[in-house]
């Protein structure tokens, strides 16, 4: 039996991957995502979800289904990745208040079995309301930004932060359910259905 593993370590993926119903074990993948340059296109998240896929499909079984993502906020057609300073979160959040900008989640799926792989990606909008810099401070002190693409979490927002958004919260959050259970398909996996309702709000 074909048994699907995550590649990645990150809490809010695991829940969706939980929500959806799916058994999985966790591989974290440890390429480098380092990019050569902030500008963005689908192409290059794609590829980084594809190359995190395989790093850990080489370590692998040969019954196993590797799904692993990339998630980036873009704004301006640049790329806000993870902030590696209290500093650099700021400078993000600054540049992100009163601004509509995407989120875009490249998922690769390769299902190592029958050796066929897919690749998939979704793109959420969001806009803030204007953060003044003691909202950013707040934000920065009371919650974990170094973690996150963007520096910020949707899911953990406080009021009065988030105007709006359109479009997959999961995938604002890490992934999309429609999408992994499309790429699922893609790979001749097929999973539950998804629920109608998720847990996050």
């Amino acid at each position: 039996m074909v048994k699907i593993i995550l590649a990645s370590n990150s809490p809010r993926r695991k829940k969706i991957l939980t929500d959806m119903g799916l058994n999985f074990d966790i591989i974290p993948s440890n390429y480098d995502e380092k990019l050569e340059t902030d500008d963005f296109s689908y192409d290059k998240i794609e590829d980084l979800a594809t190359q995190k896929c395989l790093d850990v499909y080489r370590r692998a079984d040969n019954n196993s289904l590797i799904i692993a993502a990339d998630t980036v906020v873009v704004l301006h057609n640049k790329i806000l990745g993870k902030p590696h300073t209290k500093e650099a979160a700021f400078e993000m959040l600054k540049q992100l208040s009163g601004q509509t900008h995407c989120v875009v989640t490249s998922i690769c799926a390769i299902n190592k079995s029958i050796n066929r792989a897919a690749t998939i990606s979704t793109t959420s909008y969001v806009k803030f309301t204007q953060w003044t810099d003691e909202m950013i401070h707040y934000y920065i002190d009371n919650f974990s930004p170094l973690d996150k693409a963007g520096s910020y979490g949707i899911q953990e927002l406080p009021p009065n932060y988030l105007d709006k958004f359109e479009g997959s919260f999961e995938n604002i959050v890490g992934l999309c359910p429609n999408a992994v259970s499309a790429i699922l398909l893609q790979v001749q996996y097929r999973p539950p259905e998804v629920p109608k309702q998720s847990s996050y709000p």
